[in-house]
């Protein structure tokens, strides 16, 4: 596929700090890729070299084939949905629709109007007056209704009920069905955008971790449950990401490489079901905080009672 951006060994560092080290991946272009990572992952600090708004400390970023910082040709083509983002003091949720129409060549004014009255915003209320949830859903508005090529949402939900976060993620979805484009989305809540996710980005500590095909990394697990001497015993020469025990039943999430392994595990009486995306990148991302485990087989803890 063509990539609508590249991040080559980039590391970017602050007074010290290191946010970003040696990391690469690519962008591709028309996906959904969730930018997925704990509080001060990096994940930020991407979005901001992805949009122009830094330049790397080191290593290459490249959007549209080129640098974007300071490229208007690039940047006309970009929208970042920011955290918390900011609008002039004096400006009314019409202003900000407005305003982000001149900014946008593929702006979709009957879509913003649509997304207003979905998400039931008054149009003529000063901004810094919404709650936060509504400043939200201001940003929402914008970055749908832009049809920017490359739009990225920095924590787009914050402040959203459920019923408002279902609403983004259905017309997110619809509108990319119909006019598909490059979406960022940097979340915490994994499992409720699970099912949009084309590829899954993971950052922990300032590195990729993970970097996959979202349907990919689901088939990469299992979990597996049943009988004690059995489910230790399909663990054993695979990787075990997460294993629970009580009594002489236990439940393991596993690492597999195909269909072979899931009929391994129910040829040897164990229940299997697919490991959710969610507590899959949960448990990668801890597993790889771990320190090396022993090379000599480890029985399964108890869990206290």
């Amino acid at each position: 596929m063509t990539a609508v951006a590249t991040v080559r060994d980039v590391t970017m560092r602050f007074r010290g700090h290191t946010a970003l080290q040696a990391v690469s991946t690519t962008i591709e272009q028309d996906t959904i890729t969730g930018l997925l990572g704990r509080n001060g992952a990096g994940k930020t600090t991407l979005l901001q070299l992805l949009t122009g708004h830094r330049v790397p400390t080191s290593g290459r970023v490249e959007v549209f084939g080129r640098p974007p910082f300071e490229d208007d040709d690039v940047l006309s083509q970009i929208c970042f949905v920011k955290e918390g983002q900011r609008y002039p003091d004096a400006f009314r949720v019409c202003d900000a629709v407005t305003a982000a129409s001149w900014l946008f060549p593929r702006w979709d004014g009957d879509l913003a109007e649509q997304l207003l009255t979905d998400f039931e915003l008054p149009r003529t209320r000063a901004v810094r007056k919404l709650s936060r949830g509504m400043n939200s859903a201001v940003g929402i508005v914008i970055g749908l209704a832009s049809r920017a090529p490359l739009t990225l949402f920095d924590e787009p939900y914050l402040g959203l009920d459920a019923v408002a976060r279902q609403l983004f993620y259905d017309r997110l979805l619809a509108d990319y069905a119909e006019h598909p484009r490059t979406i960022l989305l940097s979340t915490h809540l994994i499992e409720e955008i699970s099912d949009l996710l084309e590829r899954v980005l993971l950052v922990d500590r300032g590195r990729v971790m993970l970097d996959d095909d979202a349907e990919t990394l689901r088939s990469t697990a299992l979990t597996v449950a049943g009988p004690r001497a059995a489910v230790e015993e399909f663990g054993r020469g695979r990787e075990v990401l997460n294993t629970e025990a009580l009594g002489g039943h236990a439940r393991a999430v596993v690492r597999v490489s195909g269909p072979a392994d899931e009929a391994t595990a129910l040829a040897a009486g164990l229940t299997t079901e697919p490991t959710p995306l969610q507590r899959l990148v949960v448990e990668l991302a801890r597993h790889a905080r771990a320190p090396e485990p022993p090379t000599a087989p480890v029985a399964l803890e108890e869990v206290p009672r």
